[in-house]
Formats: C-alpha cells, structure tokens, sequence
C-alpha cells in the first residue's frame, strides 16, 4: 500500500475510461449519461472506451448513436475464447490519455467515485483500487449469503499477493507509465486489476465505494469462471514465488525422505512391541523404509539427475545408511545408559546418519571441483 501520510496532487486534466462489455447492450446508454454527468462536474477531458468481447447484441449501434454527442468508442475483440481481462488490455491500448479508469458496464461500480479514485492518485501511488472492505465501503444489500462468500472467499484466496483489501476489485485507476509490459501479463478471466498489481508491483492505495448490483442484464459468473480464477491465481502465486517448480522441487525432494523416517520409526515401535530382538527389528525396519523411499523417488530421480550427480548422491546415501546403522548398534551396544531407552539411540542414528551423508556429498564435490 501507499504510504499513509502521501500527498495529494491535482487530478489529471484528461483520462481515458475502459469499460469491458459482453452482452451489455442494456446498460450502455445509462453509464454513458452517468459518466457525463460524473465527468462534467469535474472539468476532465474524458473518453470512453467500450472494450466489447464480440457481444453481437447491437452494442455497436448504440454506440454508434451516443459517438454523435459524446466522447464514446466501440473496440471489438475477435478473438476467441471471450476473456474480460483480455478485452480490457485490448481497451488500455486503445486509449489516449496517459491516466486510465477501469470500471464495470453494469453499473455496479459507480461513476460518480472516479473523480476520488483519480485525486487520490499521486508519486506516491500507482494505482488507486475502489474496495468494498474498506471502512465506507459496503456491499449491496440484496447481496445472498452464497454471493458474499464467494467474494470474500476468493478475497482470501488473492490476499497473500497484495495488501489490498479487495483485490478483487475491477474498478481503478492507474498510470500508463506504471503498467508492465503488455508481453508480460499473463491474464484468465475476470480479475485484471489483480494481475496489473502483482506482475507491475504496482504501490495501491484505496478509495470506498457502494458496490451496487446490476440493474439489467445478466451476471457473467459461472462455474468456469471460478475455475479460471483459480487457474489465475496459481499463475500469479508461481510468478510471486519466482517459480513454483522450486517449491514444488523441495516438496518431492523432502516428502520421500519423510515417508522414510516415518516408516523407519513406525516399524521399529511396531516389531519391538511384538518382542522381536531390537537389533534385528532396526534392520528390518531401516530397510522397509529404504525401500519406501526407492518406490517414492527412486524412477524419478534416476530419470532426471546426471551421472554426475548419482556419482556423488548414491554413494553419500549408502553411507548414510551405513553411520545410521552401525551408529544405532555402537550406541545400544556400548553405551549402557542407553540400552532401554532404544527410541533415542534410533533417533541419534537417524540424525548421524544424515548428518554423514550431507558431509560426505560435500566433500565428494569439494574434491571433484580441485580435481
């Protein structure tokens, strides 16, 4: 967020208006006369540019009769499938002015707050968001229980990447000179405000608004548009991350080694409760473990490390193996404090064991570096 203390500036002399439509033939004429009226009252030269997902619902006639008195275009998106996100970046390229406001068709964003959102942008802000969550703001009324969980659940799901409190949000105000590249935004459905913000880094600070609901036409949302946003998250969580693949590369790295350990003590606890002799019951259960962990990661690490790397890995891990053995033996055998507290010579074992195979690695590659 911006810096709570930033200046404000004088608004902007002229701002370019885009407004993603599909199907909102509806609505047009009444957004137009509300932006006019909006607009007139702030002495801003403005345009409106309606970024059309190939409606075919006579939108372009409509227009076409409102261009006569007022500052209004049509631009339509051939291509397929339809997207929101991806006809308002289509809109932002067509646009004059160097400040820009998104906002809905249907009128629940309402027009009247664009001036706000447009003071309050500064050096300080990139981008000024309309939230709902913000003290002031508020939500329709007639907004169900399943609606308002849907809201504030994908809010929940999107808070991790930004300290917006609606990112959700397709209602802004931004700079040109702050958005990324166009070849780096990788947009799904309906949530362009939150793309523009964590791929621009972009500093946001937020104005309330009234979120209202439609007045006519239908809602856009469905089941695929749910799947889509969530497909969007996991592109923006894996740009956020730098990469998911590491994470995700950690997680199977360690996940087999913890399925081993689990195996390893599981099965010594239960060969020892049955009264087998502790010595062997560590060999049987040290090797159940191996075995689990060969069938975990065993093909897929052969299939994608080099040579190189099994020269080092395998024989760090077999001597791994050999310190967490022998270790448990010595420990239980010579040790007399420890002979009935078998559990903590298993878990000193372990820890040896490891703690060798990590040295052994490291001296394999030290000495194949100064060779």
């Amino acid at each position: 967020m911006c810096r709570a203390d930033y200046e404000w500036t004088v608004p902007p002399r002229s701002v370019s208006i885009i407004v993603p439509t599909y199907r909102e033939a509806a609505n047009i004429p009444a957004l137009v006369d509300r932006l006019h009226r909006a607009m007139a009252e702030t002495g801003i030269e403005w345009e409106l540019i309606l970024a059309d997902d190939n409606s075919g619902d006579g939108s372009d006639r409509i227009v076409a009769g409102l261009a006569n008195s007022w500052p209004v275009r049509l631009v339509v998106r051939h291509d397929t499938p339809r997207d929101l996100s991806l006809s308002v970046l289509m809109g932002l390229q067509f646009a004059r002015f160097e400040t820009l406001v998104v906002l809905d068709a249907d009128l629940s964003h309402p027009p009247e707050r664009i001036a706000d959102l447009l003071a309050a942008l500064s050096k300080e802000c990139d981008m000024v968001v309309g939230s709902r969550y913000v003290p002031g703001g508020t939500v329709d009324s007639n907004w169900d229980w399943w609606r308002l969980l849907n809201s504030r659940l994908a809010t929940a799901l999107a808070a991790p990447l930004t300290s917006s409190s609606d990112p959700m949000s397709g209602f802004f105000a931004v700079r040109r000179s702050a958005l990324p590249a166009w070849s780096s935004l990788q947009p799904i459905g309906y949530k362009i405000g939150l793309e523009l913000m964590v791929r621009g880094h972009l500093r946001t600070r937020e104005v309330p608004i009234a979120f209202s609901d439609r007045e006519a036409g239908h809602s856009k949302v469905n089941n695929r548009v749910r799947v889509g946003f969530l497909r969007h998250l996991y592109r923006l969580y894996r740009f956020r991350l730098g990469s998911l693949s590491g994470v995700l590369g950690l997680a199977t790295a360690i996940a087999p080694r913890l399925a081993e350990f689990v195996v390893d003590v599981a099965g010594f606890l239960a060969l020892q409760a049955v009264g087998l002799d502790h010595r062997l019951a560590r060999l049987l259960s040290l090797g159940s473990a191996v075995g689990l962990s060969w069938l975990l990661n065993g093909p897929v690490t052969r299939a994608t490390e080099s040579s190189k790397v099994r020269t080092v890995r395998s024989p760090a891990y077999l001597a791994g193996l050999g310190m967490n053995i022998g270790s448990y033996l010595g420990l239980t055998t010579f040790v007399a404090s420890l002979e009935p507290h078998r559990f903590i010579a298993l878990l000193c074992g372990i820890c040896i064991g490891r703690a060798c195979e990590f040295l052994y690695a490291i001296a394999r590659v030290r000495f194949a570096r100064s060779a």
